[in-house]
C-alpha cells in the first residue's frame, strides 16, 4: 500500500513536468484524475502551521497579505534513517538541508512565475520533502482566501483565489483539508463555505480546527461524514523564537492528553494524526481509483496515438530528410492513385463505363445509314467519277464514301479520350484528399496536383494522337478482302450514255450504300475495341506507371530551402503535434508507473 502515493507522487510530477497541470486545454489532462488533498483555509487560519507540523519543520514563507500565490505541491517521503532534505522539482539536482532556503526558494520561484505584481499563478511549485518524521503523503497547498486585495494586486485578486481554489476542490477526486480557527464561528469560516458548496454533503472534506486551545466553548458546530481533528500549534512567540518542531509535536500531545476537555478525544487529535490519516484515507482512495485510472490512461493512449497519426510525422531538419519526407508522402498519394485504378478503392470502374456506355452510344450516334442516303452516295460517286464516268466500278466512289463515314468516328475517339483524363483527374483529387499526410502541408499538395495534372495532359495528347491514328489508318488504308469477297454485279449499273446526274440507278445506288455501310460497321467495330487499348495503354497504365516521374526528377534538383516551402506546415499543427507527443509520453510513463506497482487489496 505504501507504493501508491509514491505512485501518485511520480505521476503528478510527470505532470507538471509535461505541463499538465489541470489547467483548461484541449488537450486531456490527467492530473484532473489523480486523488489530491487540497489545502483550502482563510488568511490567519493557521494552514501553515498545520502544513509545517505535518512535515515537523519550518518552511513556509510568512508575511502579510498574500504570501501564497501559486499551488504547492507538498510530497512527504518517509525514510527510516539519515538526514532530512527537501528537492525542488525545477531544481532536481539540488538537495536543501537548510530548510530556510527551502522557504526562500518557494519565494524566489514564486516570483519568477509572477513577478513581483503580487499576482497568482495556477502552475504549481513541486517539493519533495525526506524525513522520518512524515508519512508518506502528498497535500496541495492553495492560497488563502482573503476578502481585500493588498496594494500592488488587481481589484479582482480576490474572486481570482477563489476561483483557483474552486477549481482544484471541485474535481471529485480531490479531498478537501478545510482549515477553520476553532476561536471564530464554522459558520463564518471561508474554508467550510467553500467547501460546502463544492461538496454539500461532506463526502470529501476533511476538517480542521486550528487554535483549539483558544476556542469558544460556545462556538456552533458543523457536521462532516468524517470526525473533526483538533490541533495546537505554535503561537507566534514559538515562531518568532523558532521553536523546535518536534518539540512543538510533544507539547501538542501533551495538551490534548492533559486537557479535560479532550484527554478522551486525545488518540485522534493533533498534527501527528492528522498526518496519519490523511495518509490512509489517500491510500484507500487511491487503491480504488486505481482499476478507472488504468482504463482512463489505456483509453486516452489510443486516442492520443490516433491523433497523432493523422497529423503525421515531423519535419526533418536536413535537406536529405525532407526530401525523404517529400518523397514517402508522393508515394503514399501515387499509391492511393493507383488503388483507385486496380478497384482495391472506388473510382477506376469509370473509365470501363467509358469503354462500355460512353463509346458506344457515341458511335450510334453518328448514324451512318442516314449519311449513305441515296442522294449523299449519288452526290459522292458522282463526284469522283470527275469529267469521265467509271469504266468497272466507281471506286473512287467508294472510297470518298467510306472515308467520309470513317472520319466521324474521331469525334467519339477524342471524347473517349478526354472521358477518361477527366476520370483520372477526379481520382487524382480523390487521392490527393485521402493522403493523409498531404494535409500537413497546403503547398506540397498543390505542387503534387499541379504535377499530376501535368502528366495527365501530356498523357492525354499523346493518346489523342495515338487514338486519332487509329481512325486515320482505317481511313487511309481499306480492307480489300473484304470486297473482293463481295459478288460481283453483271450490269456495272452505269450507263455513259445518260447525262451526268443520271449516270446510276437508284438500286445501284442502294447496293454501294449498304455495301459502304457494312464495311463501315466492320471498321467502327473493330475500332471501338482498339480505341480502348490505345486509351488505356497510353493514359492509364503510363498513369500509374509514371505520374510523378518528372516531379521527382525536379525534386531531386531542389535544395533545402526550396523543399522547406514545400513543406510548409501550418505551425498550429506543428504545436499540436509536439503537444500530443508530450502528453502521450505523460500517459505512457502513467501506465508503466502503475503497471510496475504492486499493490495488494
Amino acid at each position: 500500500m505504501e507504493n501508491l502515493i509514491t505512485l501518485v507522487n511520480n505521476i503528478q510530477r510527470a505532470c507538471t513536468a509535461l505541463g499538465d497541470h489541470g489547467e483548461e486545454s484541449a488537450l486531456p489532462t490527467l492530473w484532473d484524475s489523480l486523488p489530491a488533498i487540497a489545502v483550502v483555509g482563510g488568511q490567519s487560519s493557521g494552514k501553515s502551521s498545520v502544513l509545517e507540523s505535518v512535515v515537523g519543520k519550518d518552511f513556509l514563507p510568512r508575511g502579510a497579505g498574500i504570501v501564497t500565490r501559486r499551488p504547492l505541491v507538498l510530497q512527504l517521503h518517509r525514510i527510516d534513517d539519515g538526514k532530512e532534505y527537501a528537492e525542488f522539482m525545477h531544481l532536481p539536482k539540488k538537495r536543501f538541508t537548510d530548510f530556510a532556503a527551502v522557504r526562500q526558494e518557494i519565494s524566489d520561484e514564486t516570483d519568477r512565475e509572477t513577478g513581483r505584481s503580487k499576482q497568482i499563478s495556477s502552475v504549481p511549485i513541486h517539493l519533495s520533502v525526506f524525513s522520518p518524521n512524515v508519512v508518506n503523503l502528498t497535500l496541495i497547498d492553495l492560497p488563502g482566501l482573503t476578502k481585500v486585495a493588498i496594494e500592488g494586486q488587481s481589484e479582482t485578486i480576490v474572486q481570482d483565489i477563489e476561483n483557483m481554489v474552486r477549481s482544484f476542490i471541485e474535481k471529485p477526486n480531490c479531498i478537501i483539508l478545510a482549515i477553520s480557527p476553532a476561536n471564530q464561528d464554522l459558520a463564518t469560516s471561508d474554508a467550510i463555505k467553500i467547501a460546502r458548496e463544492v461538496d454539500p454533503k461532506g463526502d470529501r472534506t476533511f476538517g480542521v480546527l486550528t487554535k483549539i486551545d483558544l476556542m469558544d466553548k460556545e462556538g456552533k458546530s458543523y457536521k462532516l461524514q468524517f470526525p473533526w481533528v483538533g490541533v495546537v500549534n505554535r503561537s507566534q512567540a514559538d515562531i518568532n523564537k523558532s521553536v523546535d518542531m518536534i518539540a512543538a509535536r510533544r507539547r501538542e500531545r501533551e495538551y490534548f492528553q492533559s486537557s479535560p476537555e479532550y484527554s478522551h478525544l486525545a488518540h485522534r487529535m493533533g498534527s501527528e494524526h492528522l498526518g496519519k490519516m490523511l495518509s490512509k484515507h489517500l491510500e484507500t482512495v487511491i487503491k480504488s481509483r486505481i482499476p478507472g485510472l488504468q482504463s482512463l490512461i489505456n483509453k486516452t493512449i489510443i486516442e492520443l496515438e490516433g491523433e497523432l497519426t493523422k497529423l503525421g510525422k515531423p519535419i526533418a531538419a536536413d535537406a536529405g530528410g525532407k526530401l525523404y519526407t517529400t518523397m514517402e508522402i508522393c508515394r503514399a498519394f501515387d499509391q492511393n492513385f493507383k488503388e483507385h485504378l486496380d478497384g482495391v478503392r472506388a473510382g477506376g470502374e469509370k473509365i470501363y463505363g467509358v469503354f462500355d456506355n460512353q463509346l458506344p452510344a457515341a458511335l450510334k450516334r453518328l448514324q451512318f445509314d442516314k449519311h449513305l442516303s441515296i442522294e449523299n452516295v449519288r452526290k459522292l460517286i458522282t463526284e469522283a467519277d470527275g469529267y469521265q464516268p467509271h469504266l468497272i466500278a466507281p471506286e473512287q466512289g467508294y472510297r470518298r464514301l467510306i472515308e467520309s463515314c470513317l472520319v466521324t468516328i474521331r469525334g467519339p475517339a477524342e471524347a473517349a479520350v478526354d472521358g477518361v483524363h477527366a476520370i483520372l483527374k477526379g481520382i487524382v483529387q480523390k487521392a490527393i484528399a485521402e493522403t493523409t499526410e498531404l494535409k500537413q502541408y497546403p503547398t506540397l499538395r498543390v505542387e503534387v496536383g499541379n504535377a499530376a495534372f501535368e502528366s495527365l495532359e501530356r498523357m492525354r495528347e499523346e493518346s489523342k494522337r495515338a487514338t486519332l491514328q487509329l481512325v486515320d489508318m482505317e481511313c487511309g488504308y481499306l480492307t480489300v478482302e473484304f470486297f473482293r469477297k463481295l459478288p460481283q454485279d453483271v450490269e456495272k449499273g452505269g450507263n455513259p450514255t445518260h447525262s451526268l446526274f443520271d449516270r446510276y440507278n437508284d438500286s445501284y445506288l442502294r447496293r454501294v450504300g449498304s455495301t459502304v455501310l457494312q464495311y463501315v460497321n466492320m471498321t467502327c467495330a473493330s475500332l471501338r475495341n482498339s480505341i480502348p487499348k490505345s486509351i488505356v495503354y497510353c493514359q492509364v497504365r503510363e498513369a500509374k506507371r509514371s505520374l510523378l516521374d518528372f516531379f521527382f526528377t525536379e525534386l531531386g534538383k531542389k535544395e533545402s530551402k526550396q523543399l522547406s516551402k514545400m513543406l510548409d506546415e501550418d505551425p498550429a499543427v506543428q504545436q499540436r503535434r509536439a503537444n500530443l507527443a508530450k502528453r502521450l509520453e505523460l500517459y505512457r510513463s502513467a501506465q508503466h508507473e502503475i503497471d510496475a506497482v504492486a499493490w495488494s487489496k
